[in-house]
């Protein structure tokens, strides 16, 4: 039996593609006699089918060796693609948190989107992001893994466009597919490069290659950078970052996969390549670079905002920049820790706040306030989301950080210290979006918000529950780092900065000594940190004015050029046809006339040679 599962264990993302494509016929106009929901309970029980199929697989696999399938699929002029599968405890272990989270969203999503016309559409769009969620974790193939990034691509453009009626929803889904796609593309420029040189997309043979390539350095060095490019796009990393922000117009139940485990999808295969990318010393130092400035920029970018969800939104930009450091400086483990410890923080923020957003009139954190009282669950799973994400111990993201900061206390300190900042930072913003929504007083706009119904509150009460949990699930795995093995200095920065930081935000904002709303003391800081640095203009001025004024100049080319040379064309056979109507007379003496002379001047021309020499000769 255990080997039966084992070996069927690539079936779970058929499970939710059975669900996404059984859904299909509850979409309007189809089966409209017994509503939408069959297909959100359809897509539920195979998202559970899933769950418990990857669940009982974990074990068994755990600590094993993996298991690899390949299945042929194009052979033709010397390529040969197929599709390359491997069952190990790392790839089983993520499909059972994807499996999980999504089981979750769906279940809120009973609750959150309960009037919603649109039903069979958000589940089936949910059931396609868990196929290919699944898929990528199983993939032991660069190409298809690309392939996966498309769909998911796709699939955010469709689920963020969801409400298509809302102009915001439109333009938050255009902007997230067209910023996506920039990075996909230089992305398939480096899944090109690298087939040329390691003459294999295998993770597992690109690993074996890279041990002992001897390759250009410029070379393997613009094929890094590309295809860091794709990760950078996925995991929402300067300056492809504003798709995150602006897919937040999105149902909150997709954002809950989105801000967790979608985000993930960058870095997973960025610890894929982490040997490829050991061959270049100048990617590297980028991937660095590119991570600590995200995700020291996204935290004091969140401190600034008022919307109750891009404050999350940026606090996920400034995690996953560090996974880009860990990946950076070759600490695989840091990174999955990472990436495990915020998909689960942040998933449970998600639904606290989205709890929120469900029966209130505004998203304007500086208009809410007092739900302590009247939001209990919402606020407990805020504080242990809050908790589970920073350096606070016991819970996962205190080790998680801890293993990353040892990691690079002797050979780099100076990231040291942007982890430190980037946990102060993190647990500032939080801190200040705790206290506007669930401290102070009941205002106008929050004075009627009771808690949410059970369909919401039991998923968050559940993750709360593994939230806590998670280093007792470390621990029993052997996940969970040895503290021989960790930095005790860096353990007492990472704590103090968290509590200085959570007690600065309570005083500033629980308190009344400084006098509400917040301002910085310089009013042009403020205004940088409101407006993301100022991404959005620069981004119009430069990439999307080059564009348009490139589409233009295609198009004036097309219209005067290729156009004019086919209108041009079509105006002569309409002159021509005119001419030759009118010399078209109908006599049989007429059209022998117009041969002998076209017989005539085509023998002079042909013969003109001949007859000028012996002219010349006459002459002379």
């Amino acid at each position: 039996m255990d080997h039966f599962l084992v070996e069927t264990v690539w079936l779970v993302p058929c499970y939710a593609l059975i669900g996404a494509v059984s859904a299909v016929p509850w979409s309007p106009g189809i089966i409209k006699r017994t509503g939408p929901r069959p297909a959100g309970y359809i897509n539920l029980v195979m998202t559970f089918l899933g769950f418990i199929h990857s669940a009982f697989v974990l074990p068994i696999a755990w600590n094993q060796v993996p298991y690899e399938i390949s299945i042929p699929w194009l052979s033709t002029a010397g390529l040969n693609l197929s599709i390359d599968l491997e069952i190990s405890s790392l790839s089983v272990g993520a499909m059972v948190v994807i499996t999980g989270l999504n089981l979750l969203a769906q279940i809120f999503a009973v609750g959150y989107m309960e009037m919603d016309w649109g039903w069979a559409r958000f589940y089936s769009l949910l059931g396609l992001f868990e196929a290919g969620l699944c898929a990528l974790a199983l993939c032991n193939s660069l190409f298809f893994s690309y392939v996966i990034l498309e769909i998911l691509t796709l699939g955010t453009y469709l689920l963020v466009g969801l409400w298509f009626s809302q102009p915001l929803v439109v333009t938050g889904a255009r902007d997230a597919f067209l910023t996506k796609r920039v990075g996909d593309l230089f992305l398939l420029m480096g899944v090109l490069a690298i087939w040329s040189q390691a003459g294999t997309w295998n993770y597992t043979k690109l690993a074996e290659w890279a041990a002992t390539a001897n390759v250009n350095p410029t070379l393997i060095t613009l094929t890094c950078l590309a295809l860091m490019a794709g990760p950078m796009g996925k995991c929402a990393q300067f300056p492809l970052h504003l798709w995150l922000d602006e897919a937040m117009e999105g149902p909150v139940p997709s954002t809950i996969l989105r801000n967790s485990v979608v985000v993930a999808t960058g870095a997973w295969v960025l610890i894929k390549l982490q040997p490829v990318f050991s061959l270049s010393p100048v990617a590297t130092s980028a991937m660095v670079v590119i991570g600590a400035v995200t995700a020291v920029g996204g935290s004091l970018i969140a401190i600034a905002q008022v919307d109750i969800k891009r404050c999350l939104s940026y606090s996920v930009s400034a995690y996953m920049g560090l996974v880009f450091i860990a990946v950076g400086t070759q600490q695989d483990e840091a990174a999955l820790l990472l990436v495990l410890t915020h998909a689960l923080a942040s998933a449970l923020l998600v639904m606290s706040t989205g709890a929120i957003v469900w029966n209130s009139i505004t998203q304007d954190v500086s208009l809410l306030g007092g739900l302590w009282s009247r939001r209990p669950v919402s606020g407990i799973a805020y504080i242990v989301g809050t908790l589970g994400l920073i350096g606070f111990p016991p819970l996962g993201g205190f080790w998680a950080l801890l293993k990353l900061a040892s990691g690079v206390w002797t050979t780099q300190p100076w990231l040291v210290g942007v982890i430190i900042t980037v946990n102060a930072l993190t647990a500032f913003s939080l801190t200040r979006e705790f206290s506007l929504i669930f401290g102070g007083q009941p205002k106008q706009m929050s004075d009627r918000s009771p808690e949410v119904s059970w369909q919401m509150a039991l998923p968050m009460i559940i993750l709360l529950g593994f939230t806590l949990h998670l280093p007792l699930v470390l621990q029993s795995l052997s996940l969970l780092p040895t503290w021989a093995s960790l930095n005790k200095d860096v353990a007492l920065l990472l704590i103090w900065s968290s509590i200085f930081s959570c007690s600065i935000g309570s005083v500033i904002y629980l308190g009344n000594v400084i006098p509400k709303p917040i301002r910085f003391p310089l009013k042009p800081l403020q205004d940088l940190l409101a407006y993301d640095f100022y991404t959005p203009k620069l981004y119009r001025m430069s990439i999307v004015f080059g564009v348009d004024m490139i589409s233009k100049l295609a198009d004036m080319i097309d219209r005067l050029i290729f156009d004019g040379i086919v209108n041009l064309v079509g105006l002569v056979s309409i002159l021509s046809g005119e001419g030759l109507k009118y010399s078209t007379s109908g006599k049989t003496q007429f059209y022998a006339f117009i041969v002998l002379l076209g017989v005539s001047i085509l023998g002079t021309v042909v013969s003109w040679q001949y007859w000028g020499f012996h002219l010349l000769n006459l002459i002379s």
